[in-house]
C-alpha cells in the first residue's frame, strides 16, 4: 500500500482524493457509562442514521468531501454505522483506534492491565490489529489514532498510549491526531511523540484553540507539526474560550505565514449516545453556532473580510489535509 494511502471507512483512497476535509467531527459519540442509561435512551440506528445522513448531507453542501471521526474506543466508535452514513451519502469519512484522556475515558480496563505489566503490549496489539486487519470483525480500518492527554499534565496512563502510537506509526505510517484538555500540553505532547519516534509530518495536535496564546501553537508548528483549530462554535464551556479569540489567534498565525501548518473543524458532538444533554439557556445560547457549517457559513466569510485569500482558504481545508495523510514534510521557511 502506498504512503500516501489513508484508510476510509469504505475502504483505503489516495490521500490526493481527500478534497475539503473537516479534520475533527463527531457523528455519535457518548461519555463512558452512557451504556448503563440505554433503558431511557435505548440507541434507533434507523433514526440516528437518518439523523446522520441529512448532517453529511449539509455539509457536502459547503463542497466537504471528507470528514475525520476521531471518536475514541470507548466513547461509542462505531465504524460500521459510519460506513452506512458513506455509502448512502458518498462522504468519505475516516474513523480512529484509540482511548480517550484519563479524566473522561474509561481507564479502568488499561490500567487493570497496567497493573499487571503488560498494558503497553496489549495497546499495541490492540492497534496493530485494528490497523492492519479491521475493527471488530468488520474489515473496516482507522485511519487515524486518537490519542488524548489531561489539562495541565500527561498521565501516566495517557502516557502509554503516546509512546505505542509513536511505535507503531513507524511499522504502519498512519496519522496520529490528539486531544488536548483546554489547549494544555500541547508542545509536551509534540515533545513525547518526537521522542518517541513519530513522524512530526503526520501528526496533528487538536484542540489547540483551547489556548489563546500564539506563542504556544507556534512551538508545534515550528516543530514541523500541525495543529487543529477545530472547536469552533463551542465556546463558554469544557475551557473553551469565544470565537473572535480563535479567530484573532488564527488571523495571526496566517499573518505569520503557519498557512500550512493549520486545520479547522468544530469537534461538533453531533448525535449524542445515551441521553442528550440539557444545557442551562445561558450555555445554550454561547453554543447557538456550535453547528458542523459554522466555518462555512460564518467564519470563512469573517476571514476573507479580513484579506485571507482564497488559496489559504484552500490550504486550512483541502491542501493541508492532503499534507498530513500524505507524510508531506513541510517546515515555516
Amino acid at each position: 500500500m502506498s504512503e500516501k494511502t489513508v484508510q476510509t471507512v469504505t475502504g483505503a483512497i489516495d490521500a490526493s482524493a481527500l478534497g475539503k476535509t473537516l479534520i475533527h467531527e463527531h457523528f455519535i459519540f457518548g461519555y463512558p457509562g452512557f451504556q448503563g442509561d440505554q433503558t431511557l435512551a435505548p440507541f434507533n440506528e434507523k433514526e440516528y442514521l437518518a439523523s446522520a445522513i441529512e448532517i453529511a448531507n449539509e455539509m457536502m453542501a459547503h463542497g466537504v468531501e471528507t470528514v475525520v471521526d476521531p471518536t475514541p474506543n470507548e466513547c461509542g466508535r462505531d465504524p460500521r454505522f459510519l460506513r452506512k452514513v458513506s455509502e448512502a451519502t458518498g462522504l468519505q469519512i475516516i474513523c480512529a483506534t484509540g482511548y480517550y484522556y484519563e479524566g473522561e475515558g474509561a481507564t479502568p480496563y488499561f490500567k487493570f492491565r497496567q497493573s499487571l505489566g503488560t498494558a503497553e503490549n496489549d495497546i499495541y496489539e490492540m492497534f496493530r490489529h485494528e490497523i492492519t486487519e479491521g475493527i471488530e470483525g468488520s474489515g473496516i480500518k482507522p485511519g487515524v489514532i486518537k490519542l488524548a492527554s489531561s489539562r495541565d499534565e500527561i498521565t501516566s496512563y495517557e502516557r502509554m498510549f503516546f509512546k505505542v502510537a509513536a511505535k507503531i506509526q513507524q511499522a504502519t505510517g498512519i496519522v496520529l491526531l490528539t486531544h488536548t484538555q483546554e489547549g494544555t500540553m500541547g508542545p509536551e505532547q509534540a515533545e513525547l511523540l518526537l521522542k518517541e519516534g513519530a513522524d512530526p509530518n503526520r501528526i496533528i495536535i487538536g484542540h489547540m484553540c483551547g489556548n489563546t496564546d500564539p506563542r504556544v501553537h507556534r512551538e508545534v508548528m515550528d516543530q514541523g507539526i500541525k495543529i487543529g483549530l477545530d472547536r469552533f462554535g463551542l465556546q463558554g464551556m469544557v475551557g473553551a474560550p469565544y470565537d473572535q479569540e480563535r479567530i484573532e489567534v488564527l488571523l495571526t498565525l496566517l499573518d505569520e505565514g503557519y498557512e500550512d501548518f493549520i486545520l479547522l473543524s468544530h469537534d461538533k458532538v453531533n448525535l449524542w449516545l445515551g441521553r442528550p444533554p440539557v444545557m442551562p439557556d445561558q450555555l445554550a445560547s454561547l453554543i447557538d453556532n456550535w453547528r458542523p457549517t459554522y466555518l462555512f457559513d460564518t467564519v470563512v466569510p469573517e476571514l476573507m473580510n479580513w484579506g485571507i485569500n482564497e488559496k489559504q482558504i484552500k490550504k486550512l481545508f483541502t491542501d493541508n489535509a492532503r499534507a498530513l495523510f500524505g507524510g508531506d514534510k513541510k517546515s515555516k521557511n
